[in-house]
C-alpha cells in the first residue's frame, strides 16, 4: 500500500494525460473525413504524430537531464494543449501534420519522465505488479477517451477545448505530490539502440506494439467507418481492445513474477496471429458480422495489450536505476519507429484490399515477433556460475554487468552471495553462449563502474 500511494500521483498524471491525448487521434480522423482528406492524408497525419513521438524520444533525456522529471513534463504538456487547441483554429493538412508532431514530441517526453520516475520508485522484485496497475490505469485513460468519440462532434472548437482541458488537469496531481522524484540522470547521452543492448527481445516487442496499436488506434476510425459502424459502433470497437488490456493487466502481472516474459510475449503473440487471422473469414452482415469483429478485436485487445507491460518489465529487470530514464527513452523511441509508418501502411492497405485485411498486416507483424521469441529461446542467455574477487557480496541488490576484456557485455550477474568455504563472491548470471565454457575469464563491473576478476566455474564448486 506504502508504494502504492507513493506513485498515487504519477497514476493520475498518466490518467488525465491518455485522456486527452487519446481521443485526439479518432476525433482527428473522423474530422478530417468530415473535411475532406483523403484516406492517404489521413495516415500521413497520424505517421506526423509518431514523427513527433520520436523526435520526443530523442530529446527528452536532454530536458529531464536540464530540468528534472516534474518540469519536462509541465513543459511538453503546455506544448500538447497549444497542439491541440490549433487544430480547429488552422483546419488544413500541412497544419494538421504540425500540430500531431508536436503533440507526439510531447507524449514522448511525457511518458518518459512518467515511466523513468517509476521504474526508479520500483524494484525487480515489485514491478511486475504495480506495473500492472500503472498499465491498467494508463488505460483507463485511453478508454475514457474512447468513450468520449461517441459525443465529441467533429471539427468543433469545444471539443478539442476539452481535451486541452484534460491535459491541464494531468499537471494538478504532479504539482500537488510531495514524493521526491529521481535524481537527475547522469548523463546526457541519447543512445536509441540502448534496448537493443538490454534486450533485443524487448526491443522488438515493443517494435511490433507500436507498429499494430498505432495502426488501430490511428486507423481504427477509419476501418470502421468503412465497414459502416455507426459513431457509437465506433466508440465501442475502439474502447474493446482497451476494455481487454486492463482486465488482463493484474493476471500478466502475477504471471511475470511466476513465468519468464519471454515465454509471455511468445504465447500472447501466438494467440494474435490466430485472432488476425480471424478476422480475414468474416462475413459480414449487420447483425452477425459486427459482433464477430466485436468479439475478436476483444481478445485482440487481451493478447497484444499486455505485450508494451512485459517487454518494459523485461529491459528494466536487466538494467541500472541510473540507465532507467535512457531505457524509457530508448523504449519509447522504438515504439514510435514501430508507429511512425505503420497508419501509412493500415490506410494504404484498407483502401486497396478492404478494411478486414489490415488484420493480416497485424498477424504478420506478430508472426515476426513469434519467430525470434523462438529464436532467443534457442541461442538465449545460459544460467551458469561464476566466481569473481573483492569484498564479500552479501546479495545484489542490482544486476552487475558481466564483461570480456575487451569491455564486451556478454551478461550479467542476478543474485550472488559470499562463500567462506572458498573465499570468492558466486554469482547466479546470465551469460552469451559463446562464453559458457568453464575457466573463461570475465569481469563483474560493479554499479560504480569499478571491475573485479571473475571466471565461469560449475558446481560443485573447485576447492
Amino acid at each position: 500500500m506504502k508504494t502504492l500511494l507513493s506513485i498515487s500521483a504519477l497514476l493520475f498524471t498518466i490518467m488525465f494525460m491518455q485522456m486527452g491525448t487519446t481521443a485526439l487521434g479518432p476525433l482527428d480522423t473522423l474530422s478530417a473525413i468530415e473535411i475532406g482528406f483523403s484516406n492517404t492524408e489521413i495516415g500521413v497525419i497520424g505517421g506526423a504524430h509518431f514523427l513527433g513521438f520520436l523526435l520526443g524520444c530523442l530529446f527528452s533525456p536532454l530536458l529531464v537531464k536540464r530540468v528534472g522529471h516534474a518540469r519536462a513534463y509541465c513543459v511538453t504538456a503546455a506544448l500538447s494543449i497549444i497542439a491541440i487547441l490549433l487544430h480547429p483554429i488552422l483546419p488544413y493538412f500541412w497544419a494538421w501534420c504540425l500540430f500531431r508532431v508536436m503533440t507526439g514530441m510531447a507524449i514522448a517526453t511525457s511518458y518518459t519522465s512518467v515511466e523513468s520516475w517509476l521504474n526508479a520508485k520500483l524494484t525487480n522484485k515489485n514491478r511486475a505488479r504495480y506495473y500492472g496497475v500503472y498499465r491498467i490505469i494508463d488505460m483507463t485513460g485511453a478508454l475514457m477517451a474512447q468513450a468520449m468519440i461517441s459525443f465529441l462532434i467533429p471539427t468543433y472548437f469545444l471539443s478539442y477545448s476539452l481535451l486541452a482541458i484534460l491535459i491541464c488537469l494531468s499537471l494538478m496531481p504532479l504539482g500537488l505530490t510531495k514524493t521526491v522524484q529521481p535524481a537527475m540522470p547522469e548523463t546526457q547521452k541519447i543512445d536509441v539502440l540502448f534496448a537493443f543492448r538490454i534486450s533485443p527481445l524487448a526491443a522488438l516487442g515493443v517494435l511490433v506494439v507500436g507498429a499494430t496499436g498505432s495502426a488501430l488506434r490511428m486507423i481504427g476510425p477509419l476501418f470502421a467507418y468503412e465497414l459502416n459502424f455507426t459513431p457509437t459502433q465506433i466508440a465501442i470497437f475502439l474502447s474493446l481492445p482497451l476494455i481487454a488490456g486492463m482486465l488482463i493487466q493484474l493476471p500478466i502481472g502475477y504471471l511475470a513474477e511466476r513465468a519468464t516474459p519471454r515465454q509471455l510475449i511468445g504465447a500472447l503473440s501466438g494467440i494474435t496471429i490466430l485472432i488476425s487471422a480471424g478476422f480475414t473469414l468474416i462475413e459480414m452482415d449487420e447483425v452477425f458480422g459486427i459482433k464477430t469483429i466485436f468479439i475478436l478485436v476483444f481478445i485482440f485487445g487481451l493478447t497484444t495489450m499486455p505485450l508494451y507491460s512485459l517487454s518494459a518489465i523485461h529491459a528494466n529487470n536487466q538494467t541500472d536505476e541510473q540507465d532507467m530514464t535512457t531505457l524509457s527513452a530508448s523504449l519509447i523511441f522504438l515504439f514510435g519507429i514501430g508507429a511512425i509508418i505503420s497508419p501509412v501502411i493500415a490506410s494504404y492497405i484498407i483502401e486497396h484490399f478492404g478494411p478486414l485485411s489490415m488484420f493480416t498486416y497485424f498477424a504478420a507483424m506478430h508472426l515476426l515477433l513469434l519467430s525470434y521469441t523462438a529464436y532467443r529461446a534457442l541461442t538465449r542467455p545460459l544460467d551458469v556460475r561464476i566466481i569473481f574477487d573483492g569484498n564479500p557480496c552479501l546479495g545484489i541488490g542490482h544486476p552487475l554487468k558481466v564483461l570480456t576484456k575487451d569491455n564486451k557485455i556478454i551478461g550479467q550477474i542476478t543474485s550472488g552471495i559470499y562463500s567462506p568455504r572458498i573465499k570468492k563472491n558466486v554469482g547466479l548470471s546470465m551469460i552469451l553462449k559463446d562464453y559458457w565454457e568453464i575457466g573463461e575469464n570475465v569481469f563483474v563491473q560493479n554499479l560504480d563502474g569499478s571491475k573485479r576478476n571473475g571466471s565461469i566455474t560449475s558446481l560443485p564448486f573447485p576447492d
